[in-house]
C-alpha cells in the first residue's frame, strides 16, 4: 500500500492509496468545516440534499441509473462529528478498470467525475435548491433528531458529551436541532452551500489500483477548477490544550427505561502528543477489551453491569466509560468504577495486562488496510491532526509503551461528568 497526497489548490487536497489488494476503487470527498450552532443543522440537510440530484443527474433515480451503468457502482453519503468539526462525506465504489473489458476501462474516471458533480454541481432550480427535495430532507433530518432517544446507550453517551461540552462546539448534536430546521428553505440553504464549498477544507481520496493520470484528470475537472483557494474553515485538534476540571458534575435524567445507563466522561491532560499512545494502552486495560478491568471486575465478578466498557476519544482527549446496569445498583456500580480508575493510578495492573492490550491494539492496526474505508479513515484522521505516522511506526510506538507511562497517564485523568439515565 502506497499513500501519496497532492495539494490541488490551497485548502483542497487529493490523497491516493495505491493498493492491488482489492478489485474495487473507493473514492471519497470529505468537506470539513467548524462545528457551529448556527450552521450545524444546515450542514446536516446539505449532506442529504446533495444526494438527491446533480446538474446532469437531476434525481436519485438518475444517480442510481448512472451507478448501474458503471457495473453496479454504489454511492453513499454520511455526516460525522470529528473533534470540533463537522464532516460531510460522499463515496462512490466501483469495480477497478483492470477487471473490466477494455472498452469500459474509463470507469474510474467516469465515477470520479460523477462524484465531483454530485458534491460540487448540485441540481438547482431558479438559483436555489429544489423546494420539494429540501422539505423532504428536512423531514428526514427531523426524524433522525427525534429518533436519537431510541437507542438508549448511544443517547446516554450523547447526553454526557452534551453536559461536558455545554457552550462548546463539541457539545452540539451532529444532525442539529428541530427548531433550526424551521428557518431553512431552498434559497437560504443554497446560499449557505455556496459559502460552505468556498471555505471548507476539501479532501478527495482514491483507494485501489491508481495511475498518475487520474490526479491530472481531477485537477482539470471543471468542478474543481471553479473552486477558489481558501484558508480552510476547520479546527485542527490541540491535544495539549486541555485543563483538568477541579469538580465533577453529576447529571441524572429520567425516562421510561428498564435498564439504567451510566456514563462517565473522563478528561485527560497530555504533556506531549506521544502520550496519546500511552492513553490507548490505558483505555484498553481500563475498559477497552474483554480482558479489561471494567469487563472483568464490574461485569463478570461483581455482576453489576450487563455492559461495561470504555472508549478513547483522541480528538478531544476524553475517555468515556459506558455501563448498562440495574437501576438500583447505581451507587455500587459507580463506587466500583471509581475503584478501577484509582487502581490504574496506583499501578494495580500487570505486565500481562499491558501485553494483552498491546496485542489487541496492534492486531487492530494491522487490519486497517483490510478494508478500503478503514484505510481512508486512517489517513483522513492524520490529515485532520496535521501529522503523518506510518502504520509500522504506529505499531512501534505502541510496543514502546511501559507500565510507568500508563501510570503517569492515569494520574493525569479526572472524572469530568457522571451521567445516569434512569426510570
Amino acid at each position: 500500500m502506497e499513500y501519496k497526497e497532492n495539494e490541488l489548490k490551497k485548502g483542497i487536497k487529493i490523497h491516493t492509496i495505491n493498493t492491488d489488494k482489492f478489485k474495487t476503487n473507493l473514492m471519497s470527498v470529505f468537506l470539513t468545516t467548524k462545528l457551529e450552532r448556527e450552521n450545524v443543522t444546515k450542514n446536516a440537510v446539505i449532506s442529504s440534499i446533495l444526494r438527491r440530484g446533480s446538474k446532469t443527474m437531476t434525481s436519485q433515480e438518475e444517480i442510481s441509473k448512472k451507478m448501474e451503468e458503471m457495473y453496479g457502482a454504489s454511492f453513499d453519503c454520511g455526516l460525522d462529528k470529528t473533534g470540533d468539526n463537522q464532516v460531510l462525506k460522499f463515496y462512490i465504489e466501483t469495480v477497478n478498470d483492470n477487471f473490466l473489458p477494455k472498452e469500459n476501462e474509463n470507469i474510474l474516471k467516469t465515477a470520479l467525475e460523477s462524484l465531483l458533480e454530485i458534491v460540487f454541481n448540485p441540481y438547482i432550480e431558479n438559483d436555489c435548491f429544489n423546494k420539494q427535495y429540501v422539505e423532504q430532507e428536512k423531514n428526514n433530518i427531523k426524524h433522525y433528531i427525534e429518533g436519537k432517544i431510541d437507542n438508549k446507550s448511544s443517547y446516554a453517551i450523547e447526553r454526557c458529551v452534551e453536559e461536558m461540552y455545554k457552550e462548546h462546539p463539541y457539545g452540539l448534536y451532529k444532525f442539529g436541532y428541530i427548531e433550526d430546521l424551521e428557518k431553512i428553505d431552498e434559497k437560504n440553504l443554497y446560499e449557505y452551500y455556496k459559502n460552505l464549498i468556498n471555505t471548507c477544507k476539501i479532501d478527495i481520496f482514491i483507494s485501489g489500483i491508481i495511475n498518475d493520470e487520474i490526479i491530472d484528470s481531477i485537477s482539470k475537472n471543471e468542478n474543481i477548477k471553479s473552486l477558489p483557494e481558501r484558508n480552510s474553515n476547520y479546527v485542527a485538534p490541540n491535544f495539549l490544550q486541555k485543563e483538568l476540571p477541579s469538580d465533577e458534575k453529576i447529571v441524572t435524567d429520567s425516562m421510561d427505561v428498564t435498564q439504567g445507563k451510566l456514563v462517565l466522561g473522563l478528561d485527560l491532560k497530555l504533556n506531549n502528543t506521544n502520550e496519546r499512545y500511552f492513553a490507548l494502552l490505558y483505555n484498553s486495560i481500563l475498559g477497552g477489551s474483554a480482558n479489561s478491568k471494567m469487563f472483568q471486575n464490574v461485569r463478570e465478578k461483581a455482576h453489576l453491569a450487563y455492559v461495561a466498557s470504555s472508549s478513547y476519544l483522541r480528538y478531544k482527549s476524553n475517555i468515556f466509560i459506558n455501563c448498562g446496569i440495574e437501576i438500583g445498583n447505581y451507587e455500587k456500580a459507580l463506587d466500583l468504577i471509581r475503584q478501577q480508575i484509582n487502581d490504574m493510578k496506583q499501578g494495580n495492573f500487570t505486565e500481562e495486562d499491558i501485553e494483552n492490550a498491546k496485542i489487541g491494539i496492534i492486531a487492530s492496526i494491522k487490519t486497517i488496510d483490510d478494508e478500503q474505508d478503514t484505510g481512508i479513515s486512517y489517513y483522513f484522521g492524520q490529515e485532520l491532526c496535521e501529522e503523518r505516522v506510518s502504520m509500522e511506526d504506529y505499531i512501534k510506538n505502541i510496543q514502546n509503551v511501559n507500565k510507568q507511562n500508563i501510570v503517569d497517564i492515569a494520574n493525569n485523568i479526572v472524572i469530568n461528568t457522571v451521567y445516569f439515565l434512569k426510570n
